[in-house]
């Protein structure tokens, strides 16, 4: 089954994933806020003037007309003078906001990606070295530190991966073009604010093209709103200060909902002939209904259990349809959801909040004779693409255009379809032939 993202916030870690399929068009949902939008698989990112789009309007004038409504916002004169006198346009961004993908991305291949067991040992190490901001996080807000920690390592890699986008060039060209412009202005007067309270410097307001920046990729917005000081330092600094970050993530989870001592959900087997259609995240019925409808937990154990209730609402997710795996999903779930809504996203995290707890990964099989890779097994595919002599730049495990057009060519050699996809029968064909050698 085609996941087609219902909306998508553009979070760097995120989109370095998608990079490796393509992704389907999609509505920009950004913590919480709704821009319509098309998804685009440019991650690797650094500003840059280049790009096709004509412009609409002269950015200057349109910069010069922005002044007295930044001023109505709350932003001085004096600021708005001094961050936009120099600024000029980077119009790639209208070009990202506007791009159309040639594919879609099945589940199987996001979350192989972004839930491996490499983001699980990075993420064991990282709370390891930030348990006592995690612990403090988890006790004020009622959200485990392995939940905090998983929002943090899909959004960003655990701050690897952060974007390079300079927040006032990107949102000053949205402001002034494309779709949604009334949005993008509000975004780009928050940053001038943030930039006069003095809580972030220039330089460190970076993000992706979009305007999310930091460790757990905010927008300015929800900065605003949300961030908090958790290390004493009377800045709200979630681009240099990991315990700011962690607990502003814990924070927004609490203010969407998230029920301290529940869970997301847990993945289920439905008995068959039970029609999946109808359900979803919105439709929870009671745990009762589902009990008497024989579903269970995937490890055997009783479906109501620990703060559980007979009357506790869940719905039934089936990302993959009827033949794949399936979930019983809460309030907590919402919560997951809203921070970037998308259903796959929102899985993502509770998978590799779970895979950080130590639980087991998703133990059912997804409807595919191709498997998706992790990361590095996508490294593995691309070192033996060059092996073979095909020039597709670095081994980063970021399956961009050269590397699907080499594995094209060697899929129509080997007489396999010629998906371009990073998948599991490549793989395995690539190495036997390697081993053979």
């Amino acid at each position: 089954m085609m996941v087609r993202f219902a909306a998508l916030k553009f979070n760097v870690a995120v989109m370095s994933i998608l990079s490796t399929t393509g992704v389907a068009n999609a509505q920009l949902t950004i913590n919480g806020q709704s821009v319509q939008g098309t998804s685009n698989n440019a991650i690797t990112i650094a500003s840059s003037n280049t790009s096709n789009y004509q412009p609409q309007n002269n950015f200057q004038s349109c910069i010069a007309n922005l002044r007295s409504r930044a001023i109505a916002k709350g932003v001085s004169g004096a600021t708005y003078d001094r961050y936009t006198q120099s600024l000029t346009p980077d119009y790639s961004v209208i070009d990202k906001l506007n791009y159309q993908p040639e594919f879609s991305t099945d589940i199987w291949d996001y979350l192989s990606g972004l839930v491996d067991q490499e983001r699980v040992d990075d993420g064991r190490k990282n709370m390891a070295q930030y348990r006592s901001a995690l612990n403090r996080a988890s006790s004020q807000y009622g959200v485990p530190a392995e939940t905090i920690a998983a929002v943090w390592g899909v959004e960003s890699n655990y701050g690897d991966i952060s974007g390079k986008y300079p927040l006032l060039q990107a949102l000053g060209t949205l402001s002034c073009e494309g779709r949604r412009q009334s949005y993008f202005r509000g975004e780009f007067f928050t940053t001038l604010k943030i930039l006069q309270r003095g809580d972030l410097s220039e330089d460190q307001l970076k993000g992706s093209w979009a305007g999310a920046f930091g460790h757990t990729q905010f927008m300015p917005s929800t900065y605003d709103r949300l961030a908090v000081d958790f290390d004493g330092d009377g800045r709200r600094d979630l681009v240099s200060s990991v315990p700011d970050a962690l607990a502003s993530t814990a924070n927004f989870l609490d203010k969407a909902g998230w029920q301290s001592g529940m869970p997301w959900g847990f993945e289920v087997n439905v008995p068959g002939g039970y029609y999946v259609g109808g359900e979803g995240r919105r439709n929870k019925k009671s745990l009762s209904y589902w009990v008497n409808k024989g579903v269970k937990r995937i490890d055997g154990s009783p479906v109501i259990q620990g703060n559980l209730s007979g009357s506790t609402k869940a719905g039934l997710l089936a990302p993959a349809g009827e033949n794949g795996p399936k979930f019983l999903v809460f309030k907590n779930f919402d919560a997951l959801y809203s921070y970037n809504a998308a259903e796959s996203y929102a899985l993502a995290i509770a998978m590799l909040s779970d895979r950080l707890q130590g639980k087991s990964g998703i133990q059912a099989a997804w409807p595919t004779d191709d498997p998706g890779t992790s990361r590095a097994e996508r490294r593995e595919i691309q070192t033996l693409l060059l092996q073979r002599g095909h020039d597709i730049g670095d081994v980063d495990g970021l399956i961009g255009s050269k590397s699907r057009a080499a594995i094209q060519v060697e899929q129509r050699r080997l007489g396999l379809a010629t998906t371009g996809r990073a998948g599991q029968r490549i793989l395995t064909a690539l190495r036997a032939e390697s081993l053979m050698k």
